[in-house]
């Protein structure tokens, strides 16, 4: 029963502790604020964008396998104490202006149901991603299809989600590196979102983006690993790499990805491409509405702010995910994107957004509700 124990504290302590605090978070590896402006993409301009075609991308659900030795220990607890999300997602996947498509995600709105087996979490479980491939598609659909599993599996696995999380992430990237039928040439970034209950877990390694609406106000779950940010040129540069006009070695984009296996030395070793995410931990409340996961063919041509404010708008609307992640794409692909687009929206409640009700002795008629909001994160960030 240790390890039943284990889960149950490690899953009370993610999603209890803070039950007083709202989105109390953090953020596991480097000091920055993923909110800065440095850590920010500037809006690039591409060719027009060709006719919307939606691919929709889904999952296999025969072709995983997992333990379930500790699983099976788990049991719900007899009451659910305060708030608890209730999981709705959609996505929406286009090629845009490219010639072919290299994005893969996945959307799981409950676990227990996906996994087929007779188990139960202590809390609801879902879990999301989005891979932005580069090179080929190998990487990336590699990743969506093992990820999940080398999570489950991991021996951290339930005791430390955290540490199982980042282990799972260097093990994917060292399993496709043994597959000599696929192109080891090819990478991805990967971001990737983990919820029991109340606890949000964000894993990032890339350039793709998790924001999260409260209340119609941005928050960025994940920072943008681009070689030119400061915290990544300071690692880049110490393991020996160089930064040639913004990309690394003269080749890459991204500071981090999984795959790429040219530009890293042996499995293990430590290399100016790494595989290791950014965990950042969130405690879901009331006014967290829903989240944004996209690749950073959103993110070039739309700010964060821009994407919560039209996805609240769509949701007051229909309050339907997938019709709202089909309306980011649309609106991106109207501001001449020059990536593949991928996004997923996940809702945290069956209900639409409420609308906001603003005072008016305390907010001049001249000011915008998003325009107050950015204003509100600027003075957040210390700008």
């Amino acid at each position: 029963m240790a390890a039943a124990t284990g889960l149950s504290s490690t899953l009370a302590m993610l999603d209890g502790r803070n039950r007083d605090v709202d989105n109390g978070s953090s953020l596991s590896s480097g000091s920055e604020d993923p909110r800065t402006p440095e850590n920010r993409k500037e809006s690039k301009v591409g060719k027009p964008p060709r006719h919307l075609s939606v691919i929709r991308r889904s999952v296999n659900t025969g072709c995983l396998e997992f333990d379930f030795a500790s699983l099976a220990l788990l049991s719900p607890p007899e009451e659910q104490i305060g708030f608890l999300p209730v999981f709705r997602s959609g996505s929406c996947s286009e090629m845009g202006p490219k010639t072919y498509m290299e994005d893969e995600h996945v959307c799981i709105d409950n676990l227990i149901e996906y996994l087929g087996a007779s188990v139960k979490f202590s809390s609801p479980g879902a879990f999301y991603g989005v891979f932005d491939g580069h090179g080929g598609t190998d990487a990336a659909s590699f990743v969506q299809k093992n990820i999940l599993k080398f999570i489950l599996e991991d021996s951290h696995f339930p005791a430390s989600v955290d540490k199982a999380i980042k282990s799972a992430f260097i093990k994917t990237d060292h399993a496709f590196a043994d597959s000599h039928s696929l192109d080891r040439t090819s990478g991805t970034t990967a971001l990737t979102a983990l919820v029991f209950g109340r606890s949000l877990l964000i894993a990032n390694a890339g350039d793709c983006r998790a924001v999260l609406g409260k209340r119609g106000r941005a928050i960025e779950l994940s920072r943008d690993h681009k070689p030119s940010c400061n915290n990544e040129r300071l690692r880049i540069e110490k393991l020996g790499g160089k930064i040639y006009d913004g990309y690394l070695n003269g080749q890459l984009s991204v500071a981090r990805a999984l795959g790429n296996w040219h530009m890293k030395g042996t499995k293990g070793s430590a290399c100016p491409l790494s595989a290791e995410p950014e965990l950042q931990v969130t405690v879901l409340t009331e006014e967290d509405e829903f989240l944004i996961m996209g690749c950073d063919g959103l993110w070039d041509v739309m700010s964060s702010q821009c994407a919560v404010t039209i996805a609240r708008k769509e949701l007051m609307i229909h309050n339907d995910p997938e019709r709202c992640s089909r309306e980011l794409v649309r609106e991106a692909l109207q501001r001449n994107t020059c990536d593949n687009l991928t996004v997923v929206v996940v809702c945290f409640s069956p209900d639409p957004p409420p609308r906001i009700e603003l005072s008016r002795s305390r907010v001049r008629r001249s000011i915008s509700l998003e325009g107050l909001h950015i204003l509100k994160g600027a003075l957040d960030s210390d700008v």
